[in-house]
């Protein structure tokens, strides 16, 4: 794949553990200076892996790191969070928004309360993080904000079963489809990524068991496919609602076996995706 993110500065939201994680380390490769913005800082008594755990991964990749605690909730935290990686780094080149919660409950049996943290995590933070981005990212000479949500389908199927969950989804997708022509003028580049099939991450062993695990792919193909958006050039790719086999495809890749979590397990297509 061609392009280097090397010396760019890239924050990520939720980069702790599963596919945020993955991409820092993708980014660590090329040498980039990247900042992890998620709530983890002591070990979960369930969840593998910190801020400071991946800090230390993305220097022994080569890259240079800075974990910063930030609950996205806090529109205070990701400011700080943005501030701190500007005063540390010199700028600000890449927000690739990958803090998520989820919750696949139909209506009644949502909690409000699950409701608020999946749209303040979701759909404000990417808004919020976004935003205060902005001003930075406008004075990179290849500013991208990539955003892990799907491509707006509004097949009733998909809200069906789980109304709030994807309602928010779609907001942080929504996000895009507006940023990508507000931002347009100055370079930036809005994208979402989204998988084609889902991804091994705790999420998807906590809501699918160690049979959907089995039938999923590694994060490294996310981490692979943002790469090739990420270094892409802002002024032409923007707007898109790319899936990670497709971004592949295009830059030439045609054996997927090396992602497969379980090799000869069939694939599982991920939420959104007819």
């Amino acid at each position: 794949m061609a392009g280097s993110l090397k010396d760019r500065v890239v924050l990520i939201t939720g980069g702790s553990r599963g596919i945020g994680r993955a991409i820092a380390l993708r980014c660590a490769r090329d040498g980039a200076k990247v900042t992890i913005a998620a709530k983890t800082a002591t070990p979960h008594r369930k969840l593998e892996g910190t801020i400071h755990t991946v800090a230390a991964e993305i220097q022994a990749a080569g890259g240079q790191a800075l974990p910063i605690q930030t609950d996205v909730r806090d529109e205070s935290q990701i400011q700080a969070a943005i501030d701190a990686t500007v005063r540390t780094f010199g700028g600000l080149d890449v927000l690739v928004n990958n803090a998520s919660a989820i919750s696949l409950t139909s209506t009644v049996n949502t909690l409000m309360r699950r409701f608020d943290l999946m749209f303040s995590v979701n759909v404000r933070a990417t808004f919020a993080a976004s935003r205060a981005a902005i001003p930075h990212l406008a004075r990179s000479t290849n500013a991208h904000i990539l955003t892990l949500s799907p491509p707006l389908n509004l097949n009733p199927a998909w809200f069906e079963k789980h109304g709030a969950y994807t309602m928010s989804k779609y907001g942080m997708s929504m996000c895009t489809l507006g940023m990508a022509e507000e931002l347009r003028p100055e370079g930036i580049a809005v994208n979402s990524l989204w998988p084609k099939t889902t991804i091994a991450t705790a999420a998807i062993k906590m809501l699918l068991s160690s049979e959907g695990l089995a039938a999923s792919r590694t994060p490294e193909i996310m981490a692979d496919a943002a790469h090739a958006i990420l270094t892409r050039d802002s002024r032409s790719y923007t707007g898109h609602f790319a899936i990670d086999e497709d971004v592949l495809v295009a830059e030439g890749v045609t054996n997927f076996d090396k992602y497969a979590h379980t090799p000869g397990t069939p694939l599982l297509p991920d939420f959104f995706l007819d």
